[in-house]
């Protein structure tokens, strides 16, 4: 996806940012949503979730590339479209193994990349505020923020030579700080921390204004043929 107004390559090895999106199949993603959205359009809502997401930070001055790590046929082909690279998740261990294996695939290509892991689940995630992250994060060998429950992780910073070691899920603030992890506290980042597991997530998320995809799907509900 070529952004307006930058160049349509960069030959850098170690210039701008890359990302690390997650999914799961979309089977089984946003499992805690249902009672809000209906087994019908939870699926269709975690795509639209995440279509958002590479679609904001591919948007973001201060991001090279987006890799998503998922064993998602269509949504690997969704992401695709918007320009985001789609790694297989062949450790099949986990989130935090998956991360990892994304990182590791970056660095392949780009040895001395620096790379950030970003949820799949910020619909409206804004591609200034995501700017204003990355750029305070470059001062840290590793810098996160944390979720707007103020418990778990939406993104995990890692320089150049330096490992991202992730260590998400759960309460996954209290480890990376304990890990060394600098944490971002910016003010005006809201849609960086505004994740969505539950109703009352996908409620604030769209407070704060939703992106195009989970919009629309939002909007739409669930099709007449699939009820």
């Amino acid at each position: 996806m070529r952004i307006e107004g930058e160049t349509a390559t960069n030959t850098d090895p170690t210039g701008r940012w890359s990302l690390v999106v997650p999914l799961k199949p979309l089977a089984v993603a946003k499992s805690r949503l249902t009672p809000s959205s209906g087994a019908l359009l939870r699926p269709r809502l975690a795509l639209a979730f995440a279509q958002d997401t590479v679609h904001a930070a591919l948007a973001c001055r201060a991001v090279r590339d987006v890799v998503v790590v998922t064993d998602d046929t269509r949504a690997g082909a969704a992401l695709a479209a918007l320009g985001a690279r789609i790694v297989a998740d062949s450790p099949a261990a986990g989130l935090n193994a998956a991360l990892a294996h994304g990182a590791r695939a970056v660095r392949a290509a780009r040895p001395g990349a620096a790379v950030a892991v970003l949820n799949a689940d910020l619909p409206a995630l804004r591609h200034t505020e995501l700017t204003r992250v990355l750029d305070f994060s470059v001062a840290f060998p590793r810098a996160f923020v944390t979720d707007a429950a103020g418990i778990g992780t939406t993104f995990l910073s890692a320089g150049t030579g330096v490992e991202l070691h992730p260590n998400f899920g759960g309460l996954s603030r209290a480890r990376h700080l304990a890990s060394g992890a600098a944490e971002i506290t910016l003010s005006g980042i809201d849609s960086v921390r505004q994740d969505v597991d539950t109703g009352d997530d996908l409620r604030a998320a769209l407070a704060l204004g939703v992106g195009p995809y989970t919009a629309g799907r939002w909007a739409a509900g669930v099709p007449a043929r699939d009820r």
